[in-house]
């Protein structure tokens, strides 16, 4: 994946400040709590088709089939494949020209596995206009049969409110019952919450990961809202950084301990060292 979060706008991150942001506090997203949010239920829109409620896992992006075949075999196989929110779908910094046939056969198994399958939309923060975000969007939807869309790098601000809420209402006029997320990479403006089925409200280092808090207004929603996507995470570190998840309310995860020290390889591209570890530790509910 090109790019999922990994740079700042002109000016820096969009996030949350001011006067009118509710809690105006100095920290990004308004004031932080670290304990976890009391809702337990699924009744986040859209939540749940072809997984149970609880921890799972939200692929953000892995290389193309292509280049990395076993990475898409080994995600539907028995045991991890139910434990799948979603996979996101990057044919080429978004579908591409034209349909590519390795795709369309890795989201064919994807789909007789039950997961759900999201293209990947860059927002640039904003900056990109509607026609292309739109146009992407019923690529997606016509040769990949998309579920829905991630909404990458989504400007996070209280500005941007009415323009990621019409992208969103269009998004679901192309793909009606689309499954939508969000991906600021930090808490955005609470308003945000009420647009898409879930935000990425994390998106980074373990090294900030370890360390980070929730943002109040995350207590008024469930966990199935949010998600968090934590890379250089050490195999010993495992079980913890899923209890980190379970304090800050985030049902939907992606641990690994790729990093981004490599500019050829993003650290979502490869499947996690320790995927089949992963895949039984949260299958067992380890980390509750």
């Amino acid at each position: 994946m090109s790019h999922l979060i990994r740079h700042s706008p002109p000016g820096g991150p969009g996030r949350p400040d001011g006067p009118d942001d509710p809690g105006g506090a100095d920290a990004p997203g308004g004031p932080r709590l670290p304990v976890p949010p009391a809702a337990t239920d699924d009744s986040g829109p859209g939540f749940g088709t072809g997984t149970a409620a609880g921890t799972g896992f939200g692929v953000p992006g892995l290389a193309h089939p292509l280049l990395a075949p076993a990475e898409w075999n080994a995600l539907t196989r028995p045991g991890g494949a139910g434990l799948l929110h979603w996979v996101v779908l990057d044919v080429a910094d978004g579908p591409g020209v034209q349909p590519d046939p390795s795709c369309l056969e890795a989201v064919g198994r994807l789909r007789n596995a039950g997961v759900r399958v999201l293209g990947r939309l860059d927002a640039a923060h904003g900056l990109r206009d509607f026609g292309g975000l739109f146009s992407d969007a019923h690529r997606f939807t016509d040769w990949y049969r998309a579920d829905g869309f991630l909404l990458d790098r989504c400007p996070a601000d209280r500005a941007a409110l009415p323009a990621v809420r019409r992208a969103v209402r269009t998004l679901r006029a192309i793909r009606d019952g689309a499954h939508i997320v969000l991906g600021h990479g930090t808490h955005p403006h609470p308003g945000h919450a009420d647009i898409a089925d879930q935000l990425v409200t994390f998106c980074g280092p373990w090294s900030d990961y370890r360390w980070s808090q929730v943002a109040e207004w995350t207590v008024d929603h469930p966990p199935e809202r949010f998600c968090h996507l934590v890379h250089g995470v050490p195999r010993p570190h495992l079980e913890e950084a899923l209890r980190v998840a379970r304090w800050q309310g985030a049902a939907t995860v992606w641990f690994t301990d790729r990093t981004d020290r490599d500019s050829r390889v993003g650290p979502w591209e490869p499947l996690p060292g320790y995927w089949d570890d992963i895949v039984s530790q949260v299958g067992t509910g380890v980390s509750e």
